[in-house]
């Protein structure tokens, strides 16, 4: 019996070669004249040395702004980082979407990260600082209340939210077994 060998996740470079995807709103898309509140979600991903991780590929999942994944909104982007480690997303904010049991998810985006040097994907979750539902969220309260921070978007004015994401190291963003 052989050993087989590992490799790292990729290269992606033909699967973000379409720039448009970062766009869920752009008027040719499945979501053009979609309604909801138009936000940005962009950030800087990081090594654990502080490093801009300039080649990856991160996706987005994300409810309607009802809160409901079947809905004729199309929540699905994906974007290549820049050369300083940058993603950026156009859409709409998404609603409260149920969780286990009876309870109820605060909005939040799910953020994959395809890299260099990764064996799979990271998940993680943009959720948006002052909303009210971040204290009964489920998933949350699964994070140890001294890094819930890392999976918290703060907004940077005029629409738009900011979630920097370190991807080892100190200040590490807390990263989901799915």
């Amino acid at each position: 019996m052989h050993a087989t060998a590992s490799q790292t996740a990729g290269p992606y470079w033909h699967m973000i070669d379409f720039p448009e995807w970062a766009d869920l709103l752009r008027a040719d898309g499945p979501n053009a004249g979609a309604a909801g509140e138009r936000i940005v979600l962009a950030g800087r991903i990081t090594d654990g040395t502080g490093a801009a991780v300039s080649d990856a590929m991160v996706e987005l999942w994300q409810a309607d702004p009802e809160g409901r994944y079947d809905a004729g909104f199309h929540g699905f982007g994906r974007c290549a980082t820049d050369l300083q480690g940058g993603f950026r997303f156009t859409t709409l904010k998404p609603g409260a979407v149920p969780g286990p049991g009876n309870s109820t998810q605060a909005p939040h985006i799910v953020i994959s990260i395809f890299a260099r040097g990764l064996m799979r994907a990271l998940v993680t979750r943009a959720y948006f600082a002052g909303d009210v539902l971040l204290a009964q969220d489920p998933i949350l309260a699964l994070v140890p209340e001294a890094r819930r921070d890392t999976l918290i978007a703060r907004p940077a004015g005029n629409g738009e939210w900011r979630l920097d994401i370190r991807l080892q190291g100190e200040g590490e963003t807390v990263f989901l077994d799915v």
